[in-house]
């Protein structure tokens, strides 16, 4: 099966093809690397033709509130139209958990715009919401550093590792499309705080992290269940010191 992995060259995408070609399918990893840009529309006809599927993990290069807007709704609005006229069957498209409960964040605001873009295509579809991922916990923790003080809010947290997110595309990717939305989640649940504590820890990293039930989450106060799954969520098995353990040997 031919399956075009748009942001095919990223953390997830290029996680994504190596799994898809150990499968024995024919995936093409697409990006502005490969010559192919979702936002101008250069070289989408040709990487559609004869795919069945396409899986869209792009990120956007920015996140200030208009630009990634604008970003998410012309990329998905060119990328959709090219598969209707290669005649693409399943549209997967990578969402974060929590979405739509959140509008006073910019970037989540256009991730959910990106989902209305997909539910209102033409195309069969499956969304695959996930939860924040291991790897980009030093990020966030530079994201709230004021000084030399991490200050976060104490809420649950329940990330995953970016290889769990990569399989379960794989996974959707092959089956037919259920035009909803799949949840996708780590197995444990954890301290926002407590968590990215443990992970500067380990990184001999001495700054101090600080729960603030008013620190704001990329533009946004969360509540205690704003980062988790729901009910009937899928369940990525990979657990956080196991991740952390390998990360901190590499």
């Amino acid at each position: 099966m031919k399956i075009v992995v748009i942001g095919g060259t990223g953390l997830i995408g290029s996680k994504l093809v190596e799994i898809l070609d150990e499968a024995g399918h024919e995936p093409l990893a697409a990006s502005p690397d490969t010559g192919v840009d979702a936002i101008s529309g250069e070289g989408l006809a040709e990487a559609f033709e004869g795919a069945q599927v396409v899986v869209d993990v792009a990120n956007a290069p920015v996140w200030d509130d208009a630009a990634v807007l604008k970003f998410f709704q012309t990329a998905t609005r060119n990328v959709l139209a090219a598969e209707a006229g290669a005649g693409v069957s399943h549209h997967v498209a990578l969402s974060i958990v929590g979405a739509d409960g959140l509008p006073d964040s910019g970037y989540l605001r256009a991730k959910v715009a990106q989902e209305e873009a997909v539910k209102a295509g033409a195309i069969p579809y499956t969304i695959v919401r996930a939860t924040q991922f291991f790897e980009f916990i030093g990020r966030i923790a530079d994201s709230a550093t004021d000084g030399g003080t991490v200050r976060l809010p104490p809420v649950l947290f329940q990330p995953e590792a970016a290889e769990d997110v990569s399989a379960t595309l794989a996974d959707v990717a092959t089956k037919p499309p259920v035009n909803g939305i799949v949840e996708l989640g780590g197995p444990e649940r954890f301290r926002f705080d407590e968590l990215v504590r443990r992970f500067l820890e380990a990184h001999n990293d001495p700054r101090e992290v600080v729960g603030d039930v008013h620190a704001r989450y990329y533009g946004t106060e969360l509540d205690d269940h704003s980062l988790t799954t729901g009910s009937g969520a899928r369940v990525a098995p990979t657990r956080f010191e196991d991740w952390l353990r390998q990360s901190v040997a590499v």
